[in-house]
């Protein structure tokens, strides 16, 4: 059913104890641990596309040897379970070791292509990096990153992927707000994909606890493994290596600000080594355009990890992964160049990638000015990015028209109070256009295929979450349909596409998340 080749094992120390306990494991970077089973589980939906890229056919998906996999109640030949070591700098303090606390490795699958996939379950119970937790992972929050995973790939956006989400038959107890009101939750299992969920937190650790040895050994692994077509030398290229993660860091950030994404906890422990979204946890996705907005309630007086601030954060860790790697050069300042490198790389995507939204051919200097002024009535006058900027593309740039715009206002008061802004904008816009001098075609199509139509809105996921908790779960796949073509106009499915009604501005699941799950 699955080959695997399980070289994080193999080339990597481990713990030599096979308690699961919580405890502090030094020199190594894994801890054996197997997953722990479930009463009931039922397979309560997977990604086709993600299942054929590890050879899993629709009978494979059904069967009942799978789902027993799937919801950490067996193992498969080849497979061994571990939960890999690492720490991290949360909220922008170092936080020692924390480790895979629920989430259990079932290996390195090679697929007949020859691609190598790691399979991880989250929510299949503790291991020895649980500290004083359960290991289990609510339906809400699974629910959330099993729809997200998918909707980020379609979306063109570097991720960690899906295969499968579990109901385990059991209850799992939460204080969603940690306000001390604990209530009894379904439980879940996803089952994530990825080529490495190797994160900035792996060399962090060992780096802290001077380790200079195992700090060496995962580097020369990681580059060997995960990043062969750069074909660099471990003992030599550390710092050409950094360069890479620093530009595929740039790359992912101008993914997230091109859509309205915002990750919510970019802890460093959250942070991939191959530069994908890893570990959806209190995300959400911009609806009245907000720079400040954070949908993390951990994080709403600080506001560390909003909207605007992702790329510097980006950067911050960045930072904090160098100092890990420092530790192994004769020539730190080396890798300052990774650092510029990612600044240069952000700067240059982030205005290609507006340069499409605004469908311009070109970046010119002066746009700058331009999208500033757009965002800066966007957050006064409470417009949605999404659908703002899908509907631009609709513009006829010779009468420029508000009305079309109408649509992607949140208050009618608002809208009326900012109309003269907004006339003054499109005309300047309309004239930048003239001045580009695309065939109006040639642009509406290019803004198509960068604004989406279609993302996940909070409101629409905490809908999904409504009906499975009650045991219906056809909005979780008719949202997993409507998001593999997310640029596309669906005919019918328009109330995907919608604003994000009233009900849901203060609702916790749609405004406010938490990372309890």
């Amino acid at each position: 059913m699955l080959t695997f080749d399980n070289r994080f094992l193999r080339e990597l120390p481990g713990d030599p104890l096979r308690h699961n306990v919580p405890r502090q494991v030094f020199g190594a970077c894994w801890s054996p641990v197997d997953p722990t089973p479930v009463a009931a589980p039922t397979l309560l939906a997977y990604s086709p596309e993600v299942a054929a890229a590890l050879d899993l056919d629709a009978a494979v998906m059904a069967s009942p040897e799978l789902l027993a996999v799937l919801a950490g109640n067996r193992l498969l030949p080849g497979m061994a379970s571990y939960a890999s070591c690492y720490g991290g700098h949360q909220f922008g303090q170092w936080a020692g070791q924390l480790g895979d606390g629920r989430a259990i490795l079932l290996g390195e699958a090679i697929s007949r292509q020859g691609q190598r996939h790691e399979l991880q379950l989250k929510g299949a119970g503790p291991t020895p990096y649980a500290r004083r937790a359960d290991g289990r992972a609510v339906l809400r929050s699974s629910i959330r990153e099993f729809l997200c995973s998918e909707a980020m790939h379609h979306l063109g956006v570097p991720t960690t992927r899906a295969l499968s989400l579990v109901g385990t038959g059991e209850t799992v107890v939460r204080d969603m707000f940690y306000d001390g009101h604990p209530v009894g939750e379904p439980g879940a299992v996803v089952c994530r994909v990825a080529p490495s969920f190797t994160r900035f937190g792996h060399f962090e650790l060992p780096a802290a606890r001077n380790d200079r040895p195992l700090l060496q050994r995962l580097v020369e692994f990681t580059m060997t493994r995960d990043f062969p077509d750069l074909a660099l030398d471990p003992a030599r290229d550390l710092a050409a290596w950094f360069t890479e993660v620093c530009e595929r860091t740039a790359h992912l950030m101008a993914h997230w600000m091109r859509v309205g994404f915002v990750h919510g906890v970019m802890n460093t422990d959250n942070m991939s080594i191959l530069g994908l979204t890893i570990d959806y946890g209190p995300y959400g996705w911009i609806d009245n355009f907000d720079p400040g907005w954070t949908p993390n309630t951990t994080d709403a007086s600080s506001r560390r990890y909003c909207f605007a601030r992702q790329p510097g954060i980006a950067r911050w860790n960045l930072e904090r992964l160098g100092d890990a790697l420092a530790l192994l050069m004769s020539r730190p300042d080396d890798l300052v160049a990774g650092l510029e490198r990612y600044d240069e790389i952000y700067a240059a995507d982030f205005c290609t990638a507006y340069a499409a939204k605004l469908g311009l051919s070109e970046w010119q200097h002066d746009d700058g000015e331009l999208l500033e002024e757009l965002f800066t009535l966007m957050h006064r006058a409470e417009i949605d990015m999404t659908e703002f900027f899908r509907s631009l593309a609709r513009l006829d740039s010779d009468q420029p028209d508000p009305v079309l715009l109408h649509a992607a206002f949140y208050r009618a008061d608002l809208r009326q109070h900012h109309a003269g802004q907004l006339e003054r904008w499109l005309r300047r816009y309309a004239a930048r256009l003239r001045e580009d001098g695309q065939a109006t075609a040639m642009r509406t199509a290019r803004m198509n295929a960068a604004n989406p139509r279609y993302v996940l809105r909070n409101y629409l996921a905490q809908q999904a979450i409504d009906h499975a908790e009650q045991g219906d779960t056809q909005m979780i796949h008719d949202l997993l349909d409507v998001l593999r073509h997310p640029y596309d106009e669906q005919v019918g499915r328009q109330t995907f596409a919608a604003l994000r009604p009233d009900w849901a501005r203060h609702r916790a699941g749609c405004s406010m998340l938490s990372c309890s799950s």
